[in-house]
């Protein structure tokens, strides 16, 4: 019989924290994937398509999964599939492309690793949920650590670009919190959904791709292989694990394991890039390592 007050028993949140581990993980391999995609764009892909790059991501990648799962929107999903593809994909990647171009890759990062504390603040005036306070300041502790890993003494600021990368963590937030508060329609998988949302993205990002960049450069075995990498791993297969994770965790949870594509980067830039990891910033990758992980556990029976 349960307890009469309500509260959950220590064992059965246990249990529940450990039950909850494979989803974490899988929903951790979207943004681990994501790190990728600085070392994929400047070595295997054509320079300065940006938004070619972010079409051929998204379009289709999601075309593919609407094929395998013969499914499309009905009613209202129609708009709504729209909405969530604009927000998590159409004005996420140009912005996210336009805010890399203009900014150093450090402070790019950083702007994108405030997403957590937008995240928080949504889900208490939109979703009207509590925000466990040691989720927040995981949040705080993620950003700190993923600048000290990304920003350097000589990065400068560009308004512009500033102002696209915060747009853009907003974006994706406001995506996160409506993919969660409007969940899916009765009968329709993760493929689905995601599906919807990257053909929709994808089609928002086509003609203003074609507008700025012209027609598509010339591609090699390597540039092939990049984007086959990028439109199958890291979206078809990561946008599907994410979307599934932002459907079953608190939205905070799920967008403090964001912080893992910036480390992701730094890590590969470290293996195969050869650049250096100076101490200060060792102590910054296992800050925001930490944080993360904290941020994954229930709260503290102290702060229930």
């Amino acid at each position: 019989m349960a307890p009469a007050s309500g509260h959950v028993p220590a064992a059965s949140s246990t249990a529940a924290a450990r039950g909850a581990v494979p989803l974490i993980l899988a929903t951790a391999f979207a943004p681990a994937v994501w790190g990728s995609t600085y070392l994929v764009t400047t070595e295997l892909l054509p320079p300065d398509r940006p938004l070619f790059t972010a079409l051929l991501r998204a379009l289709p990648a999601g075309l593919l999964l609407v094929a395998v799962t013969r499914t499309v929107p009905r009613g209202g999903w129609w708009w709504r599939a729209a909405v969530l593809g604009g927000l998590n994909i159409g004005m996420f990647f140009p912005l996210l492309f336009l805010s890399a171009y203009r900014l150093p890759g450090g402070v790019a990062a950083v702007l994108g690793a405030v997403q957590p504390l937008i995240v928080a603040g949504l889900t208490r005036v939109a979703l009207r949920e509590n925000v466990p306070i040691h989720r927040v300041l995981a949040g705080v502790a993620a950003a700190v650590g993923v600048s000290l890993v990304v920003l350097r003494a000589e990065a400068a600021l560009d308004l512009l670009g500033v102002v696209a990368g915060l747009v853009a963590a907003a974006g994706m937030s406001a995506g996160i919190i409506l993919t969660r508060s409007w969940g899916k329609p009765e009968g329709v998988g993760d493929l689905a959904l995601t599906g919807w949302q990257l053909s929709a993205g994808g089609l928002m990002i086509a003609p203003v791709a074609f507008a700025l960049e012209g027609p598509p450069p010339p591609m090699d075995a390597a540039a092939v292989g990049g984007y086959l990498w990028l439109g199958l791993v890291g979206t078809a297969a990561a946008y599907t694990l994410w979307f599934r994770g932002i459907g079953r965790l608190p939205a905070i949870q799920v967008s403090l394991l964001g912080t893992l594509s910036p480390l992701t980067a730094a890590l590969l830039g470290w293996a195969v890039l050869g650049q250096s990891l100076s101490p200060l910033q060792t102590a910054g990758f296992l800050l925001a390592i930490a944080a993360t992980s904290l941020g994954q556990f229930p709260a503290p029976r102290a702060f229930r």
